[in-house]
Protein backbone atom coordinates (compact mmCIF):
# COMPACT_ATOMS: atom_id res chain seq x y z
CA UNK A 1 0.00 0.00 0.00
CA UNK A 2 1.26 3.43 -0.84
CA UNK A 3 2.25 6.04 2.10
CA UNK A 4 1.74 9.58 2.22
CA UNK A 5 4.27 10.57 4.31
CA UNK A 6 3.12 14.17 4.52
CA UNK A 7 -0.31 13.84 5.06
CA UNK A 8 -1.34 15.60 8.15
CA UNK A 9 -4.32 14.28 10.78
CA UNK A 10 -7.26 16.39 10.25
CA UNK A 11 -8.09 18.58 13.37
CA UNK A 12 -11.26 18.56 15.38
CA UNK A 13 -13.57 21.73 14.84
CA UNK A 14 -13.13 24.61 17.35
CA UNK A 15 -16.15 25.40 17.83
CA UNK A 16 -18.07 22.49 19.52
CA UNK A 17 -22.08 23.90 21.01
CA UNK A 18 -23.65 21.29 22.54
CA UNK A 19 -27.12 22.82 22.51
CA UNK A 20 -29.09 22.57 19.50
CA UNK A 21 -29.93 26.39 17.33
CA UNK A 22 -32.98 28.33 18.82
CA UNK A 23 -31.95 26.43 22.24
CA UNK A 24 -33.17 28.06 25.47
CA UNK A 25 -30.39 30.52 26.81
CA UNK A 26 -28.53 29.45 29.73
CA UNK A 27 -29.26 25.53 29.06
CA UNK A 28 -26.07 23.78 30.64
CA UNK A 29 -25.73 20.71 28.88
CA UNK A 30 -21.71 18.92 28.69
CA UNK A 31 -19.94 16.79 26.13
CA UNK A 32 -20.36 13.51 26.41
CA UNK A 33 -17.29 12.62 25.88
CA UNK A 34 -15.82 15.01 28.17
CA UNK A 35 -14.59 13.72 31.46
CA UNK A 36 -15.88 14.07 34.85
CA UNK A 37 -14.63 16.78 36.79
CA UNK A 38 -12.04 16.62 39.53
CA UNK A 39 -12.21 19.49 41.93
CA UNK A 40 -9.42 20.96 43.75
CA UNK A 41 -9.25 23.60 46.80
CA UNK A 42 -6.46 25.85 48.02
CA UNK A 43 -7.49 28.29 50.57
CA UNK A 44 -5.31 30.52 52.16
CA UNK A 45 -4.13 33.61 54.08
CA UNK A 46 -1.05 35.74 54.76
CA UNK A 47 -0.15 32.36 57.33
CA UNK A 48 -1.95 29.53 56.75
CA UNK A 49 -2.20 27.13 53.67
CA UNK A 50 -4.70 24.48 53.22
CA UNK A 51 -5.43 22.21 49.95
CA UNK A 52 -7.78 19.61 49.44
CA UNK A 53 -9.66 17.29 46.86
CA UNK A 54 -13.52 17.58 47.12
CA UNK A 55 -16.02 14.86 46.80
CA UNK A 56 -18.34 16.98 48.23
CA UNK A 57 -18.95 20.21 46.88
CA UNK A 58 -21.30 21.12 50.51
CA UNK A 59 -17.69 21.88 51.85
CA UNK A 60 -17.47 25.02 49.90
CA UNK A 61 -19.14 27.17 52.01
CA UNK A 62 -16.72 25.83 54.89
CA UNK A 63 -13.47 27.11 53.27
CA UNK A 64 -15.29 30.31 52.62
CA UNK A 65 -16.38 30.62 55.77
CA UNK A 66 -13.29 30.47 57.02
CA UNK A 67 -10.37 31.56 54.72
CA UNK A 68 -9.33 35.01 53.06
CA UNK A 69 -9.35 33.79 49.61
CA UNK A 70 -10.41 30.24 48.11
CA UNK A 71 -9.13 28.97 44.92
CA UNK A 72 -11.84 26.27 43.72
CA UNK A 73 -10.04 24.60 40.39
CA UNK A 74 -12.44 22.71 38.76
CA UNK A 75 -10.75 19.74 36.30
CA UNK A 76 -13.52 18.55 33.85
CA UNK A 77 -16.44 19.77 32.14
CA UNK A 78 -17.82 16.21 31.81
CA UNK A 79 -20.77 16.74 35.07
CA UNK A 80 -23.45 19.33 34.58
CA UNK A 81 -25.18 18.13 37.45
CA UNK A 82 -21.92 19.34 39.58
CA UNK A 83 -21.48 22.23 37.40
CA UNK A 84 -25.13 23.69 38.05
CA UNK A 85 -24.52 22.64 41.93
CA UNK A 86 -20.98 25.18 41.80
CA UNK A 87 -23.13 27.51 39.95
CA UNK A 88 -25.68 28.01 43.08
CA UNK A 89 -23.12 27.58 45.48
CA UNK A 90 -21.53 30.61 44.11
CA UNK A 91 -24.54 32.73 42.77
CA UNK A 92 -22.90 32.27 39.38
CA UNK A 93 -25.18 33.30 35.72
CA UNK A 94 -26.65 30.51 33.69
CA UNK A 95 -25.71 32.22 30.98
CA UNK A 96 -22.01 32.50 31.97
CA UNK A 97 -22.20 29.04 33.16
CA UNK A 98 -23.39 27.94 29.34
CA UNK A 99 -20.32 29.76 28.20
CA UNK A 100 -17.97 27.82 30.47
CA UNK A 101 -19.59 24.05 28.90
CA UNK A 102 -18.95 25.25 25.53
CA UNK A 103 -15.11 25.56 25.43
CA UNK A 104 -14.87 27.67 22.04
CA UNK A 105 -15.39 31.40 23.59
CA UNK A 106 -13.12 34.24 22.68
CA UNK A 107 -11.19 35.50 25.30
CA UNK A 108 -13.56 38.39 27.28
CA UNK A 109 -14.37 39.71 30.31
CA UNK A 110 -18.14 39.68 32.15
CA UNK A 111 -18.87 42.28 34.92
CA UNK A 112 -21.85 40.61 37.00
CA UNK A 113 -22.63 42.41 40.21
CA UNK A 114 -20.40 40.34 42.65
CA UNK A 115 -17.68 38.37 40.51
CA UNK A 116 -16.36 38.92 37.39
CA UNK A 117 -16.06 36.00 34.45
CA UNK A 118 -13.10 35.91 32.77
CA UNK A 119 -12.47 33.89 29.73
CA UNK A 120 -8.63 33.17 28.53
CA UNK A 121 -7.09 30.66 25.89
CA UNK A 122 -4.53 28.29 27.36
CA UNK A 123 -1.46 27.31 25.15
CA UNK A 124 -1.35 23.44 24.64
CA UNK A 125 1.76 22.41 22.76
CA UNK A 126 1.81 19.16 21.08
CA UNK A 127 2.10 17.10 17.85
CA UNK A 128 -0.59 19.60 16.69
CA UNK A 129 -0.80 23.56 18.90
CA UNK A 130 -4.04 23.65 20.75
CA UNK A 131 -5.65 26.08 22.91
CA UNK A 132 -7.72 25.23 25.87
CA UNK A 133 -10.25 27.78 27.18
CA UNK A 134 -9.97 28.43 31.20
CA UNK A 135 -12.62 30.35 32.62
CA UNK A 136 -12.26 32.25 35.92
CA UNK A 137 -14.94 33.62 38.18
CA UNK A 138 -13.57 36.14 40.68
CA UNK A 139 -15.20 37.35 43.44
CA UNK A 140 -14.48 38.97 46.56
CA UNK A 141 -12.67 36.30 48.81
CA UNK A 142 -12.95 33.32 46.22
CA UNK A 143 -11.53 32.73 42.34
CA UNK A 144 -13.40 29.18 40.66
CA UNK A 145 -11.40 28.03 37.65
CA UNK A 146 -12.86 25.87 34.80
CA UNK A 147 -10.49 23.55 32.35
CA UNK A 148 -11.33 21.11 30.07
CA UNK A 149 -8.98 18.42 30.97
CA UNK A 150 -5.90 17.83 33.92
CA UNK A 151 -2.84 19.79 32.98
CA UNK A 152 -1.83 23.64 32.46
CA UNK A 153 -0.08 26.16 32.71
CA UNK A 154 -0.71 27.10 36.63
CA UNK A 155 1.80 24.94 38.26
CA UNK A 156 3.88 28.38 39.02
CA UNK A 157 1.29 29.45 40.80
CA UNK A 158 0.67 26.92 42.84
CA UNK A 159 4.16 26.74 43.55
CA UNK A 160 4.00 30.56 44.75
CA UNK A 161 1.21 29.39 47.12
CA UNK A 162 3.06 26.38 48.64
CA UNK A 163 6.05 28.21 49.55
CA UNK A 164 4.79 31.81 50.10
CA UNK A 165 6.72 33.19 47.12
CA UNK A 166 6.67 36.60 46.01
CA UNK A 167 3.24 38.66 47.11
CA UNK A 168 0.34 36.33 46.39
CA UNK A 169 0.01 35.45 49.68
CA UNK A 170 -0.82 38.57 50.95
CA UNK A 171 -3.40 40.26 48.42
CA UNK A 172 -6.92 38.94 47.98
CA UNK A 173 -8.62 37.41 45.14
CA UNK A 174 -7.80 39.98 42.44
CA UNK A 175 -4.38 39.66 42.84
CA UNK A 176 -4.61 35.68 42.31
CA UNK A 177 -6.76 35.89 39.05
CA UNK A 178 -4.23 38.37 37.97
CA UNK A 179 -1.73 35.30 38.71
CA UNK A 180 -3.13 33.29 37.05
CA UNK A 181 -3.74 35.57 34.03
CA UNK A 182 -0.42 36.44 33.65
CA UNK A 183 0.46 32.32 33.81
CA UNK A 184 -1.81 32.06 30.98
CA UNK A 185 0.27 34.72 29.40
CA UNK A 186 3.64 34.07 30.05
CA UNK A 187 2.80 30.03 28.22
CA UNK A 188 2.82 31.69 24.71
CA UNK A 189 6.79 32.58 25.27
CA UNK A 190 8.08 29.61 25.40
CA UNK A 191 5.90 28.37 22.64
CA UNK A 192 7.19 31.25 20.37
CA UNK A 193 10.54 30.70 20.95
CA UNK A 194 9.42 26.45 19.47
CA UNK A 195 8.29 28.24 16.36
CA UNK A 196 11.17 31.22 16.20
CA UNK A 197 13.71 27.89 16.17
CA UNK A 198 11.80 25.66 13.67
CA UNK A 199 11.35 28.42 11.22
CA UNK A 200 15.40 28.91 11.94
CA UNK A 201 15.50 25.32 10.46
CA UNK A 202 13.20 25.75 7.43
CA UNK A 203 14.77 28.76 6.47
CA UNK A 204 18.23 26.84 5.66
CA UNK A 205 16.27 23.88 4.37
CA UNK A 206 14.02 26.43 2.23
CA UNK A 207 17.86 27.52 1.02
CA UNK A 208 19.61 24.83 0.62
CA UNK A 209 17.55 21.45 0.37
CA UNK A 210 13.79 22.61 -0.43
CA UNK A 211 11.49 19.42 -0.10
CA UNK A 212 7.72 18.55 0.12
CA UNK A 213 8.36 18.24 3.73
CA UNK A 214 9.70 22.06 4.25
CA UNK A 215 6.27 23.00 2.55
CA UNK A 216 4.36 21.04 4.84
CA UNK A 217 6.24 21.84 7.80
CA UNK A 218 5.69 25.64 7.34
CA UNK A 219 2.49 25.02 7.06
CA UNK A 220 2.53 23.47 10.21
CA UNK A 221 4.09 26.30 11.56
CA UNK A 222 1.89 29.25 10.00
CA UNK A 223 -1.17 27.45 11.25
CA UNK A 224 0.35 27.26 15.03
CA UNK A 225 0.99 31.23 14.87
CA UNK A 226 -2.99 31.78 13.26
CA UNK A 227 -4.54 29.41 15.97
CA UNK A 228 -2.26 31.82 18.97
CA UNK A 229 -2.94 34.75 16.71
CA UNK A 230 -7.03 34.37 17.28
CA UNK A 231 -6.28 33.54 21.09
CA UNK A 232 -4.14 36.75 22.19
CA UNK A 233 -6.04 39.22 19.96
CA UNK A 234 -8.84 39.31 22.35
CA UNK A 235 -7.33 38.64 25.25
CA UNK A 236 -5.23 41.85 25.01
CA UNK A 237 -8.69 43.47 24.88
CA UNK A 238 -10.08 41.44 28.17
CA UNK A 239 -6.43 42.83 29.81
CA UNK A 240 -7.21 46.36 28.70
CA UNK A 241 -10.78 46.34 30.29
CA UNK A 242 -9.34 44.96 33.27
CA UNK A 243 -6.72 48.21 33.74
CA UNK A 244 -9.30 50.82 32.37
CA UNK A 245 -12.80 49.85 33.37
CA UNK A 246 -13.44 50.81 37.52
CA UNK A 247 -15.23 47.60 39.34
CA UNK A 248 -15.00 46.64 43.31
CA UNK A 249 -13.17 43.29 42.26
CA UNK A 250 -10.27 44.29 40.57
CA UNK A 251 -8.49 46.89 43.10
CA UNK A 252 -6.01 49.81 41.88
CA UNK A 253 -2.43 47.90 43.00
CA UNK A 254 -3.75 44.81 40.83
CA UNK A 255 -4.56 46.79 37.92
CA UNK A 256 -0.44 48.09 38.21
CA UNK A 257 0.55 44.53 37.96
CA UNK A 258 -2.30 43.81 34.87
CA UNK A 259 -0.22 46.32 32.88
CA UNK A 260 2.66 44.27 32.89
CA UNK A 261 0.22 41.11 31.55
CA UNK A 262 -0.89 44.31 28.80
CA UNK A 263 2.24 44.56 27.78
CA UNK A 264 3.23 40.74 27.21
CA UNK A 265 0.40 40.84 24.96
CA UNK A 266 1.77 43.22 23.00
CA UNK A 267 5.12 41.24 22.94
CA UNK A 268 3.48 38.39 21.93
CA UNK A 269 1.25 40.02 19.09
CA UNK A 270 3.95 41.48 18.21
CA UNK A 271 6.31 38.46 17.33
CA UNK A 272 3.12 36.75 15.72
CA UNK A 273 3.03 39.12 13.59
CA UNK A 274 7.01 39.11 12.88
CA UNK A 275 7.09 35.33 12.39
CA UNK A 276 3.81 35.49 10.54
CA UNK A 277 5.96 37.81 8.04
CA UNK A 278 8.80 35.16 8.11
CA UNK A 279 7.20 32.24 7.43
CA UNK A 280 4.79 33.97 4.51
CA UNK A 281 8.81 34.92 2.93
CA UNK A 282 9.83 31.33 3.13
CA UNK A 283 6.91 30.25 1.75
CA UNK A 284 7.55 32.55 -1.55
CA UNK A 285 11.27 31.70 -1.55
CA UNK A 286 10.45 27.80 -1.48
CA UNK A 287 8.36 28.40 -4.30
CA UNK A 288 10.89 30.41 -6.08
CA UNK A 289 13.17 28.31 -6.14
CA UNK A 290 11.10 25.20 -7.56
CA UNK A 291 10.67 28.08 -10.44
CA UNK A 292 13.95 28.55 -10.54
CA UNK A 293 15.06 24.91 -10.82
CA UNK A 294 11.79 24.09 -13.70
CA UNK A 295 13.49 26.80 -15.28
CA UNK A 296 16.86 25.27 -15.45
CA UNK A 297 15.92 21.73 -15.90
CA UNK A 298 14.02 23.16 -19.10
CA UNK A 299 17.05 25.18 -20.64
CA UNK A 300 18.79 22.42 -20.51
CA UNK A 301 16.48 20.15 -22.19
CA UNK A 302 16.07 23.16 -24.63
CA UNK A 303 19.56 23.07 -25.29
CA UNK A 304 20.20 19.43 -25.74
CA UNK A 305 17.09 19.40 -28.01
CA UNK A 306 18.43 22.69 -30.16
CA UNK A 307 21.73 20.65 -30.75
CA UNK A 308 20.58 17.98 -32.06
CA UNK A 309 18.30 19.74 -34.29
CA UNK A 310 21.02 20.43 -37.03
CA UNK A 311 22.33 17.18 -35.99
CA UNK A 312 19.13 14.74 -36.69
CA UNK A 313 19.22 17.29 -40.13
CA UNK A 314 22.21 16.08 -41.39
CA UNK A 315 21.05 12.23 -40.26
CA UNK A 316 18.02 12.42 -42.18
CA UNK A 317 19.64 13.64 -45.71
CA UNK A 318 21.81 10.81 -45.76
CA UNK A 319 19.42 8.38 -44.49
CA UNK A 320 17.73 8.59 -47.65
CA UNK A 321 20.03 6.29 -49.97
CA UNK A 322 19.09 7.69 -53.07
CA UNK A 323 21.38 5.79 -55.89
CA UNK A 324 24.17 7.10 -57.20
CA UNK A 325 24.61 5.07 -60.24
CA UNK A 326 21.41 6.56 -61.33
CA UNK A 327 22.85 10.23 -61.20
CA UNK A 328 25.98 11.93 -60.26
CA UNK A 329 24.14 14.60 -58.40
CA UNK A 330 22.46 11.42 -56.02
CA UNK A 331 24.39 12.13 -52.77
CA UNK A 332 28.16 11.38 -54.41
CA UNK A 333 28.56 11.81 -50.50
CA UNK A 334 28.04 8.11 -50.19
CA UNK A 335 30.77 7.25 -52.55
CA UNK A 336 33.49 8.89 -51.04
CA UNK A 337 36.31 7.00 -49.44
CA UNK A 338 35.86 9.37 -46.05
CA UNK A 339 32.02 10.33 -46.07
CA UNK A 340 31.45 8.49 -42.76
CA UNK A 341 34.26 10.20 -41.04
CA UNK A 342 33.72 13.72 -42.34
CA UNK A 343 30.05 13.49 -41.45
CA UNK A 344 30.58 12.28 -38.10
CA UNK A 345 32.98 15.58 -38.26
CA UNK A 346 30.47 17.67 -39.12
CA UNK A 347 28.05 17.04 -37.06
CA UNK A 348 30.94 17.22 -34.20
CA UNK A 349 31.66 20.63 -35.01
CA UNK A 350 28.17 21.86 -35.27
CA UNK A 351 27.56 20.52 -31.67
CA UNK A 352 30.91 22.06 -30.46
CA UNK A 353 29.75 25.52 -32.35
CA UNK A 354 26.88 25.42 -30.83
CA UNK A 355 27.91 24.99 -27.34
CA UNK A 356 30.25 27.22 -27.73
CA UNK A 357 28.03 30.27 -29.15
CA UNK A 358 25.53 29.16 -26.08
CA UNK A 359 28.49 29.87 -23.46
CA UNK A 360 29.39 33.19 -25.01
CA UNK A 361 25.75 34.05 -24.59
CA UNK A 362 25.94 32.82 -20.78
CA UNK A 363 23.24 30.03 -21.15
CA UNK A 364 25.15 27.47 -19.62
CA UNK A 365 26.40 27.16 -16.42
CA UNK A 366 26.06 30.72 -13.96
CA UNK A 367 28.36 33.15 -15.12
CA UNK A 368 29.23 35.61 -12.59
CA UNK A 369 27.96 38.93 -12.55
CA UNK A 370 30.29 41.90 -13.10
CA UNK A 371 31.53 43.52 -10.13
CA UNK A 372 29.77 46.72 -9.22
CA UNK A 373 31.83 50.17 -9.82
CA UNK A 374 33.48 51.45 -6.90
CA UNK A 375 32.34 54.72 -5.14
CA UNK A 376 33.55 57.40 -3.91
CA UNK A 377 31.67 57.76 -1.55
CA UNK A 378 33.43 57.79 2.05
CA UNK A 379 30.25 57.78 4.35
CA UNK A 380 30.17 54.94 7.28
CA UNK A 381 27.59 52.34 6.26
CA UNK A 382 24.91 52.62 8.77
CA UNK A 383 24.95 50.35 11.78
CA UNK A 384 22.59 47.03 11.28
CA UNK A 385 19.89 46.95 13.93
Amino acid sequence: MHKHPHRHKKRKPEIRRQTEPGASPGLIVTDPNARRPIIHVMAYDEDRLVEEELADLGRVNEFLDQWRVVWVDVDGLGDADAIKQMGQLFGLHRLALEDVVNPHQRAKVDEYADYLYIVTRMVAPGTHLETEQLSLFVGKNFVITFQERTGDCLDPVRERLRKKLGLIRNHGSDFLAYTIVDAVIDAYFPVLEKCGDQLDVLEDEVLSRPSAATIASLHEVKRDLLAMRRAVWPLRDAVNWLIREANPIIGNEVRVFLRDCYDHTIQIFDLLETYREITGGLTEIYLSSLSYHMNDVMRVLTIIATIFIPLTFIVGIYGMNFRTDASPWNMPELNWYLGYPLALGLMAGIAAGMLAFFWRKGWLGNRRAAAPPATTNNTPPEPRS
